[in-house]
């Protein structure tokens, strides 16, 4: 099944300048050698983000990629566009003040589990609850890769590490959970092996009005080698993945044998289909405003074996960006003329202290 859809173009993409050049993933590669350890899942996705822009037949240097600290972080220096390789965990941050002060530019957040969820946690929840007009790619090894194989904040519990060597007491965090807590307006989820998934799930938040936070599932071969194995194995991964397709019945398994049904108590189960039958399966709506079943679906998962995993979007809801609603306040504050900063600074809330 495939999600590709005709997703014409948004406003966001409408502002920024096009291209009349006929553009390739080469034109997107850049001198720099591509300095990741041999086998890691950034390759992968690399590749696809530079095989997907050119469809979008956007000028590179009104393109942006802007990134925190870690092994994702140096992504901007491989892509032929303009970069910004920011600071521990506040990308979202320098990528909010770009996206409301230049409307011509496609402004994408690249981060980690640790980078984003750790010491920048707080500031992917506010631009995810502002639905500025980003797109962040989460990569999710589920360590810490840069500072050589400390647990990360979606580690599973259990997990010995360097730095947890009887095994992680932390309860991870759920990516997809807290995105929908958020009210995030785009949430998806997808893997770095899938090159069709992969550039699927971007086209689709690249078409975004807004934040599209996409979660990528990516390998680190050095330090959490397998991590995903179930899910990208041939002989597991039918079985275990659970492709959501906005408007198609929720049905999985390597004979279709497999599904997701709404329990007596509200919440979502996984049932056998013969048991229930084809018209019981719950049939995935992405543009529902209210998130609590998108929300469900990121539950069904187990966290150490990955059975039933859900990857695809998950949620996309229209709802005004922050960008155009800043703007919209600036347009209207312009009509009363131009402001006179000395009188506020001197204004009536001012005292002098002897």
């Amino acid at each position: 099944m495939s999600e590709t859809v005709d997703l014409g173009m948004p406003e966001a993409l409408s502002q920024v300048p096009r291209t009349e050049v006929k553009q390739s993933a080469k034109d997107f590669k850049t001198d720099q050698e591509v300095r990741w350890c041999p086998g890691c899942g950034d390759y992968a996705i690399l590749a696809g983000v530079q095989s997907f822009l050119p469809e979008l037949g956007l000028a590179r240097e009104n393109i942006v990629f802007i990134s925190g600290i870690g092994c994702s972080s140096r992504f901007p220096y491989y892509m032929n566009t303009y970069g910004v390789h920011s600071i521990h965990g506040r990308a979202p941050a320098i990528a909010t003040g770009l996206a409301v002060s230049r409307p011509d530019l496609s402004v994408w957040v690249i981060t980690g589990d640790g980078d984003s969820l750790s010491i920048g946690g707080n500031h992917l929840i506010h631009a995810l609850r502002r639905n500025v007009n980003l797109k962040i790619l989460l990569f999710n090894n589920r360590i810490y890769g840069l500072t050589k194989g400390q647990y990360s904040p979606t580690s599973e519990v259990g997990k010995i590490t360097k730095s947890t060597p009887l095994g992680s007491i932390d309860n991870p965090f759920n990516p997809i959970s807290l995105a929908l807590g958020a009210e995030a307006t785009f949430v998806a989820r997808t893997i770095d092996s899938d090159r069709k998934h992969l550039v699927d799930t971007l086209r689709q938040a690249a078409h975004h009005e807004g934040t599209a936070l996409v979660e990528i599932y990516q390998n680190c071969n050095i330090f959490n080698d397998g991590a995903f194995d179930p899910l990208k194995d041939a002989n597991t991964r039918d079985d275990e993945l659970i492709r959501l397709v906005h408007g198609e019945p929720i049905r999985f398994g390597s004979d279709g044998g497999r599904g997701v049904v709404r329990a007596a108590d509200g919440t979502l189960e996984v049932v056998d289909v013969a048991a229930v039958g084809a018209d019981a399966l719950l049939v995935h709506d992405a543009t529902a405003e209210d998130p609590s079943v998108a929300f469900a679906l990121s539950r069904l998962s187990d966290p150490v074996t990955l059975d039933d995993t859900p990857i695809g979007v998950f949620r996309n809801v229209a709802r005004p960006s922050y960008d155009q609603q800043v703007r919209a306040q600036l347009d209207t504050a312009a009509k009363d003329g131009p402001g006179d900063l000395a009188a506020l600074i001197a204004g009536s809330d001012t005292w002098q202290v002897a």
